[in-house]
């Protein structure tokens, strides 16, 4: 099994791909493609831009735009999610949530009218998000010149590559959202390099407004350490970026906790079955496996070889992972999953109704609206991001270099109009100023809020 010194040499292998890619996207190449046809610039994509949402328009594509029309000015948010593979459930609500928030403000942020295009990055092949569909989104956000900010991206290997693409456009920077992304690197010290090699301006234009995985990670080895009192962990990660980061925090925070390492290694996401990796972890006789990574990397087999190997979730091994797997019905639904635990950076959805005010009446009105609760908890962040933007634009002159500055100029959204019902803003490093981890359990089919968990 590798050892702790496999496991890092692979994080900096990750970390420096990850450099590789950011300043080749940047450039406006595509590292993915085939052909090795280099990636559209922004200036290149403007006609094609203009060409592909009339032709959305007359096709029924899902790049639509929605919300208020008329007033003294207009401009435009985009939404930058994966509308395909396993994120897709949670990102079609992410978007009903924001449609919804609009048609309760009647579109209004000041005096700007604000609509709404949604774009996808995500591929069918990959059944994701995809590194080059990402670099071309990058491009068509600056190259539409009515856009001004952008709400996303759900995955935080997609936010690395745009980021820098939003930074250097000219009439900017480009804000970007986040309700979702979660590694550490974004916005503070994480991998060589970071978070600077993703602002060429030097200036911000990334904020997030959910916590992140040094405290999330920190937060499931205590879990694990004080409540399960386990002692030995299997640690497991997808070799993404997210899930590579998550990983680290839970390895670095476990000997604090009094958990050791048992084995540290990446699952192939392409594999058929994992029967071999588990039964290769035996000899190590572990008492908790955590998954670092996202269900769409084939999560649900790896859940069941787990329990095949392992034993059920409420037996002598538990399973532990972060919100990558929180959200997918098909989880929920699977049969194997029943008694694992899952963290969340942020407060479910349910909670959230409990607590009544703006943000219970929410989650409440978008059941009554579209017939189902929302897929995940973070459908209803998604639309508090899109708040906080709608603040910054309405604190704003409409430019995008005006909307940037907005955001970080201290902007709040309160906590009686607060979708996640309690008064947010970010700091001057683009972090939420409120933060809230939560431990869910899995049972009947149902996440389940267990605990909160302080941070």
């Amino acid at each position: 099994m590798p050892t702790k010194g496999n496991y890092m040499r692979l994080r900096k292998a990750s970390a420096l791909l990850l450099a590789l890619t950011v300043a080749i996207t940047a450039c406006g190449s595509d590292k993915k493609s085939s052909s090795s046809t280099a990636a559209p610039t922004a200036a290149s994509t403007a006609e094609s831009t203009a060409a592909s949402t009339a032709e959305s328009a007359a096709t029924g594509d899902s790049t639509v735009t929605t919300g208020g029309t008329g007033g003294t000015g207009s401009v435009v948010v985009g939404t930058d999610l994966p509308l395909q593979g396993a994120s897709k459930d949670a990102s079609d609500d992410t978007n009903l949530a924001i449609d919804l928030l609009l048609e309760q403000t009647g579109g209004k942020a000041g005096g700007f009218d604000v609509t709404v295009k949604h774009y996808d990055n995500s591929t069918a092949a990959k059944g994701g998000w995809d590194d080059a569909t990402c670099a071309q989104n990058a491009n068509d956000h600056v190259a539409n010149a009515d856009e001004v900010a952008v709400m996303g991206t759900y995955n935080s290997g997609c936010a690395k590559i745009e980021v820098p693409v939003l930074n250097a456009d000219a009439t900017g920077p480009m804000l970007m959202v986040s309700h979702a992304n979660t590694n550490p690197g974004l916005t503070k010290a994480w991998d060589p390099g970071e978070p600077d090699k993703y602002y060429p301006t030097g200036v911000r234009n990334y904020a997030r407004i959910i916590a992140t995985d040094d405290l999330q990670g920190k937060a499931d080895a205590e879990f694990a350490a004080k409540e399960l009192k386990v002692t030995k962990c299997v640690v497991l990660n997808d070799a993404q970026t997210y899930g590579v980061g998550v990983a680290e925090a839970f390895v670095e925070a476990a000997p604090d906790n009094g958990i050791e390492i048992v084995a540290t290694e990446a699952w192939d996401a392409k594999q058929p079955n994992y029967t071999a990796l588990f039964e290769g972890f035996k000899d190590k006789n572990p008492d908790c496996i955590f998954l670092g990574g996202i269900n769409d990397n084939n999560g649900e087999q790896l859940i069941r070889d787990k329990v095949s190997v392992f034993g059920a979730n409420d037996g002598a091994v538990k399973l532990i992972a972060p919100d990558g797997f929180t959200g997918y019905p098909s989880v929920q639904a699977l049969a194997e999953a029943e008694g694992m635990y899952i963290s969340f950076a942020g407060l479910p959805a349910a909670e959230l109704v409990k607590a009544g005010g703006a943000a219970g009446k929410f989650v409440t009105d978008f059941k009554a609206k579209y017939g189902h609760d929302p897929a995940s908890a973070y459908s209803i962040y998604g639309a508090a991001a899109m708040q906080f933007i709608m603040k910054a634009i309405a604190a704003s002159d409409g430019t995008r270099k005006g909307v940037r500055d907005a955001a970080f100029s201290g902007v709040t959204v309160s906590a009686d109009e607060s979708v996640i019902g309690k008064e947010f803003g970010v700091d001057k490093n683009g972090d939420v100023t409120v933060r809230d981890m939560s431990i869910q359990l899995l049972t009947g089919g149902v996440e389940t809020f267990l605990m909160p968990w302080p941070v």
